[in-house]
């Protein structure tokens, strides 16, 4: 099954409609493995290199401010005392060693997909033709989002192209901005809260935080590839629903297994306890 989307051009004139696969559309994940991910991704743009002095590392005299008795005053030993201007600081930020959070792959997809999913069934997806222009053009995009969108906060994915890139003398392949890209990240620039991703280099919380998503064609069909969402085939559900409904039915074999098995021999100690009940018991002679 799929869902009819409409694809636009940037004059904001429908010109056709694009599938939507049905498992993107309804995909769906744990509200909290969405949270992780985003929690993960926003930690791990930190850089932890915040850095204070103690009052043993700032640059000050150790001698005493006043003296210790006959002032009246409390007792000091330094001026890099914290209580004292440009004195050192108390507990204060270090820098940390690496507090990189991995971030499974398969959750990672799961929840890029949930979002997306969202932004289908809320009808903030909007599908492009391209973003192809002669010359940065802001009024072209500009009245393209007032007439499709509210024009809050717009993310536009375009389709990415790889090129073989040669990295420490190995070539390896990445994905490059086309230059009708750059062109329309160009129109973007005076738009404000605007952006531009290439759909490969998108994260979860650029989906999050973007209240419309403007994506081109081709773009789709890479992040339908991208977030394959399982699907089993109806006739394995089946088996496995029909498997657990059936009744347990003993087999002939096990029936016959049972029959030949020989009876377990009575234990020593039953059959000796059997003995002893059986015997009358003697009396007792009476003595004279």
């Amino acid at each position: 099954m799929a869902n009819n989307l409409k694809k636009y051009n940037l004059k904001a004139q429908e010109i056709g409609s694009v599938q939507v696969a049905q498992s993107l559309h309804d995909a769906e994940a744990n509200s909290q493995l969405v949270k992780d991910y985003i929690t993960a991704l926003r930690a791990n743009i930190r850089q932890w290199s915040a850095n204070t002095k103690g009052r043993s590392e700032v640059n000050h005299s150790t001698k005493k401010p006043h003296p210790q008795k006959g002032g009246g005053r409390s007792r000091q030993g330094s001026l890099a005392a914290p209580q004292y201007k440009g004195g050192g600081r108390v507990f204060g930020p270090k820098p940390k060693f690496d507090q990189h959070v991995r971030i499974n792959q398969k959750e990672r997809r799961q929840a890029i997909a949930a979002l997306v999913g969202e932004k289908i069934r809320d009808g903030r997806l909007i599908i492009v033709d391209s973003f192809e222009m002669k010359a940065p053009q802001t009024k072209v995009i500009s009245n393209f989002l007032k007439s499709l969108t509210k024009g809050r906060r717009p993310l536009f994915l375009g389709d990415a192209h790889f090129e073989e890139v040669e990295t420490e003398g190995a070539k390896a392949k990445m994905s490059v901005r086309s230059e009708q890209h750059d062109v329309a990240k160009k129109s973007l620039r005076n738009i404000p809260n605007a952006e531009f991703r290439l759909v490969t280099d998108a994260s979860g919380y650029d989906v999050m935080i973007a209240h419309d998503l403007i994506i081109t064609e081709k773009a789709l069909n890479q992040l339908e590839e991208w977030l394959k969402v399982s699907e089993k085939p109806a006739s394995v559900e089946m088996k496995k629903t029909a498997a657990k409904k059936a009744p347990k039915v003993k087999t002939a074999s096990a029936e016959k297994l049972k029959a030949e098995k020989p009876a377990k021999a009575p234990k020593a100690k039953a059959v000796a306890a059997e003995e002893t009940k059986a015997k009358p018991k003697a009396k007792a002679k009476k003595e004279v």
